[in-house]
């Protein structure tokens, strides 16, 4: 233990330089314009892995962007660690409210960060968190502790879906064969209290369109004669939430799992503080499905959210007109037993019914994932646990998350395998926002704890 302490501290301005090199390359997986950044960050990556120990590492092509693979395969008859990781990143979108450019990390303090964190797009999801596993490795090779085989597969579609993923895995399923999965996507509670993931969300993604007339009408001349696309939009947006704030499509609960009162309890345990969570978000009040609390909300209950609305004229100034068309993204987040496939199928017919006379609705599926829950006595649980708590001192709670890694389920799928999701990102770090940030803290004491996590998983699958 010691030995890695004593080693983090050594190289820790190595580790954040290498760190802040990588997160200057704007790897924007859903703007093109950055494909040639997302490339270059792969061959970053490639060439960080081999630096690290890797005895063996490529990039593998797709029908998207490339897969960076690496192992190091000490004995085959000994356990391997599969770790997953993705190197894109959000669009910085909106730039204005970045207090420093994206793309050119700054290490800042905070009040949660007395000792700094990294301000930059993917400082932590998911760049900051994938590297921990690279200097982990570097560890564990110099040192000569490595206790186990490793993999590495990060990718670089992560951010728009993994859309190469699922091909990749389903071709390669011997390259990738592994005991335990290993991914740090997810967050903890505090710098004080670790915990671990043991839960996550599924996905339905969608696009709607609503068409009225075949061009914009002057609202004076047309307006109160034909039917608004956007007005039309926006009572079939509300429609969709009761009063209760309970989600009306027909058959979208008749497979959610509901949770005893005892498993309720449980995740009652964890340390949550209601008038810091609406103070941190400016909020008077809490919102949302009544009969539940904010931490059963936001992890345990499906949602439907509209993440983005536009139509007609935005400009500055008065322009008046009735749009032609109207436009939303909306996103469901599914809990373990809804099928993301048949609630895409669900919101397109209930949608597609709702529709009055005098527009047409089109609803374009964009992309989903499977929710997923993992058991907390495997091994692999008992690992990170046994992980967390030498290093901070307090065991980890297991908590549910309201955030989709649906690549998790198609892990167990095609791989057999369950994934261990040990996050050391915080709520406060801003990911897919402005101002995206990791902790410097953060980002050392996962490199101090994952070596760890090798330790006790060899230790318990004797």
């Amino acid at each position: 233990m010691e030995n890695i302490k004593s080693y983090v501290q050594q190289h820790k301005d190595r580790f954040i330089n290498e760190l802040i090199e990588l997160l200057k390359i704007p790897s924007v997986s859903a703007d093109a314009a950055y494909s040639q950044d997302v490339i270059n960050t792969s061959e970053a990556v490639k060439i960080s892995l081999e630096k690290a120990g890797c005895d063996f590492v490529e990039i593998c092509d797709t029908p998207g962007y490339p897969i960076v693979y690496g192992e190091k395969i000490i004995d085959p008859a000994l356990p391997t660690v599969l770790v997953y990781g993705h190197y894109d990143v959000q669009p910085a979108d909106p730039m204005e409210l970045w207090t420093s450019p994206p793309f050119e990390p700054v290490i800042k303090k905070t009040d949660i960060h007395p000792e700094g964190a990294i301000f930059a797009r993917g400082a932590c999801d998911d760049k900051g968190q994938m590297y921990m596993h690279v200097k982990a490795l570097e560890y564990m090779v110099q040192s000569n502790t490595l206790p186990c085989n490793v993999k590495f597969m990060i990718e670089g579609e992560e951010e728009v879906g993994s859309k190469s993923l699922s091909w990749f895995v389903e071709r390669n399923q011997e390259k990738l064969k592994n005991d335990v999965i290993l991914i740090s996507d997810t967050g903890m509670i505090s710098n004080q209290q670790p915990s671990i993931t043991t839960g996550l969300r599924g996905l339905s993604y969608v696009e709607v369109e609503v068409t009225g007339p075949n061009r914009d009408l002057h609202s004076g001349l047309y307006g109160g004669a034909v039917a608004n696309p956007i007005n039309v939009l926006a009572k079939m947006i509300a429609s969709l939430h009761d009063e209760d704030n309970h989600i009306t499509i027909p058959g979208f609960y008749d497979n959610v799992q509901e949770l005893s009162l005892e498993e309720r309890a449980e995740m009652a345990k964890a340390p949550f503080n209601l008038e810091n969570y609406k103070k941190a978000l400016d909020l008077n009040d809490v919102y949302g499905e009544k009969g539940y609390v904010t931490n059963e909300r936001n992890s345990i209950r499906p949602t439907l959210d509209v993440n983005g609305i536009w139509g007609g004229y935005t400009g500055e100034g008065a322009k008046t007109v009735i749009a032609s068309k109207a436009f939303a993204k909306i996103s469901m987040r599914l809990v373990p037993n809804q099928d993301w496939e048949q609630i895409t199928e669900l919101f397109t017919k209930h949608f597609m019914s709702i529709a009055p006379a005098g527009v047409t609705v089109k609803v374009k599926p964009h992309h989903g994932g499977q929710g997923y829950v993992t058991p907390i006595d495997s091994i692999g649980y008992k690992a990170a646990n046994m992980a967390y708590t030498e290093t901070f001192g307090v065991p980890a709670i297991p908590v549910r998350s309201g955030g989709s890694i649906p690549i998790v389920a198609l892990f167990e799928k095609e791989l057999k395998s369950k994934t261990i999701l040990m996050g050391f990102g915080l709520d406060s770090d801003a990911i897919h926002s402005p101002n995206e940030h990791f902790g410097i803290f953060n980002y050392l004491k996962g490199i101090e704890t994952i070596p760890l996590f090798y330790k006790y998983f060899v230790e318990l699958s004797k």
